[in-house]
């Protein structure tokens, strides 16, 4: 089991170092928020897919089959604590449907697409355990939250939507389509098929696609750095509310429901640490480009990157004495 020690030392402490020089960069003027979007878009679309396909394709099938309950498990448990949220800020806050999906996409989503190996791998070891950890909650990230985000931000303005089209309102299907599209999801989908297929990976194809993969972790968390100096932050109750769902109650409803469930103690630990990472920078990108809730997600967003440098060790910690508690089975 991993220590604490290690993970602050291995993976938090690396990734304050690099964030700060991001944070720094953009302030002084050599990086700006257009730079961070342009070194974002080679992780979403270069790095990350060839991390998450070299790293899974290595990988067994008797591998693949045991993490059908991490697949469920995550599943279920990350889309229930993303409508939460969604219902929380809409009822309780009555910011409106597309405001609420926004803080959904945000505080209801880790960005296990910039962070997870970045986290992960310090903590846990490079292995294609780790690898499928990250593929399989940034495709229910990627795959399932962001269609569902966008379909709900496209219900609220479908009156809108409508007048502008001539009374036709935009397809459902669309973003699901959309997000399938992109490499960070069909990339580890395909390396799955492969795998299932029993479809031989080349082992002198790897190098070429670990040159790009290597990238992934720092430029993400450097690039955050950027987006954050950026950025004007503004603390409210909201954004306060949405760093809590995100990083408290999330991490803590994977750690029950995979204890309920008997996940594997390493694979449960990882599954954890994951839900515990900070908000998704993709909402960000959502809230930005749909004008809604920009402030208060920003503020959220940047409240949770700075509280995870503590959260991040705590649920470490938490889920070990958990398991000693009720003598779950390491």
């Amino acid at each position: 089991m991993p220590s604490i020690s290690h993970a602050i030392i291995y993976a938090i402490v690396p990734i304050i170092v690099i964030m700060a020089l991001g944070f720094v960069s953009g302030k002084k003027g050599v990086f700006s928020g257009s730079d961070a979007k342009i070194l974002n878009k080679v992780v979403l679309d270069y790095a990350l897919p060839a991390a998450l396909f070299v790293s899974i394709v290595t990988a067994t099938r008797e591998e693949l089959i045991m993490d059908i309950k991490l697949t469920l498990i995550s599943l279920v448990v990350i889309m229930a604590c993303f409508m939460l949220v969604y219902y929380i800020y809409k009822y309780c806050f009555k910011t409106g449907g597309a405001s609420a999906a926004v803080m959904a996409l945000i505080s209801g989503s880790p960005t296990v697409g910039f962070l997870g190996f970045a986290v992960l791998e310090p903590i846990f070891g490079t292995s294609p355990a780790v690898a499928l950890v990250v593929a399989i909650v940034g495709i229910v990230v990627n795959a399932v939250g962001i269609p569902v985000g966008l379909s709900l931000i496209n219900e609220s303005d479908a009156d809108k939507a409508a007048a502008k089209n001539g009374g036709k309102k935009p397809s459902m299907w669309k973003p699901v389509i959309h997000a399938l599209c992109q490499p960070v999801a069909w990339a580890p989908i395909l390396a799955v098929i492969f795998v299932i297929a029993g479809v031989p990976w080349p082992k002198a194809f790897s190098p070429s696609f670990d040159l790009i993969a290597k990238a992934n972790a720092s430029v993400a968390v450097f690039a955050a750095g950027i987006t954050l100096s950026s950025v004007k932050i503004s603390i409210n109750w909201q954004a306060v509310f949405g760093a809590i769902l995100k990083l408290l109650i999330m991490p803590l409803a994977l750690l029950v429901v995979g204890m309920l469930f008997h996940m594997e103690s390493n694979h449960l630990m990882m599954l954890v640490v994951a839900g515990a990472l900070p908000p998704a920078f993709s909402g960000i990108i959502i809230a930005d480009e749909y004008d809604t809730y920009v402030a208060t997600g920003t503020s959220s967003l940047a409240l949770s990157v700075v509280l995870f440098m503590v959260t991040c060790p705590l649920w470490l910690w938490l889920t070990q004495k958990a398991m000693e508690i009720f003598s779950y089975a390491y």
